[in-house]
């Protein structure tokens, strides 16, 4: 992050997508967006019940740190909002954050994690579009990586479907679904979500996304804690990451 001079405090984040996934329309094509520091106005929305029962707190509260209120929300990647958050953390509460792991307390300089590489050379004219060959069967997906917009239509056509079925677990499924734009060519939405229940191979479906997350950019929240794993625990986002008085 990077200050910026405004008539409030205010620092510049560096999305981890470098912008090249929006449209270059879109204030998100410069892959920067400007936050405010958190105030106690702020602090009133994360105690918001209403929000709180509704699951939106934390999109309330990112929206309103959002000093370019052009920047449409919904069309944050996964992975851009997420670098949001930790920002949003930083800004409000400072860069430490101490977490419990394996039974011990950990603190993590928040300020240190950096954005994973993304390999931009896989973009062409701004396009959220890439291909994937499956390696079980050879059927080629095209598919584009989730925004809020997408992960909102996900969960409203999931929670549908539990008030349906309230034995319903199919938010795997949905989300590939929204995910695949086309199948060997065919865009058809008939035929992705065909495809998805009926034709993908539970060992394609585990590489595809294995390549997602490889390929998404996004914040790389890893830590290597003392006799850990090799690859680095993601660091767990408990209640105090953004209610740090939580337990007071």
């Amino acid at each position: 992050m990077e200050k910026s001079k405004n008539k409030f405090p205010s620092e510049i984040v560096d999305l981890p997508s470098k912008g090249i996934l929006y449209h270059k329309g879109s204030p998100l094509s410069s892959g920067k967006v400007e936050m405010k520091y958190m105030t106690a106005k702020e602090e009133d929305i994360l105690t918001n019940q209403n929000y709180i029962e509704k699951g939106v707190v934390i999109d309330k509260l990112l929206q309103a740190l959002i000093v370019d209120k052009d920047i449409k929300y919904s069309d944050l990647l996964v992975g851009d909002k997420n670098a949001l958050l930790v920002a949003a953390r930083v800004l409000g509460y400072g860069k430490d954050y101490e977490f419990e792991y394996g039974g011990e307390k950990h603190t993590i300089d928040l300020s240190l994690l950096e954005n994973k590489d993304f390999n931009d050379a896989l973009v062409k004219d701004n396009e959220n579009s890439f291909k994937f060959v499956l390696p079980a069967t050879g059927d080629e997906l095209e598919f584009k990586l989730m925004t809020h917009g997408d992960e909102q239509q996900v969960q409203a056509e999931v929670t549908g479907l539990k008030k349906i079925n309230k034995d319903s677990s199919a938010e795997l499924s949905t989300r590939l679904k929204y995910m695949i734009i086309a199948i060997n060519g065919d865009s058809d939405r008939k035929t992705v979500r065909e495809y998805v229940d009926n034709r993908f191979l539970a060992r394609d479906s585990r590489a595809f996304r294995k390549h997602i997350q490889e390929l998404s950019p996004d914040v790389d929240m890893r830590f290597y804690p003392e006799n850990g794993p090799k690859e680095g625990v993601t660091i767990p986002i408990g209640i105090s990451f953004l209610w740090p008085d939580a337990n007071l």
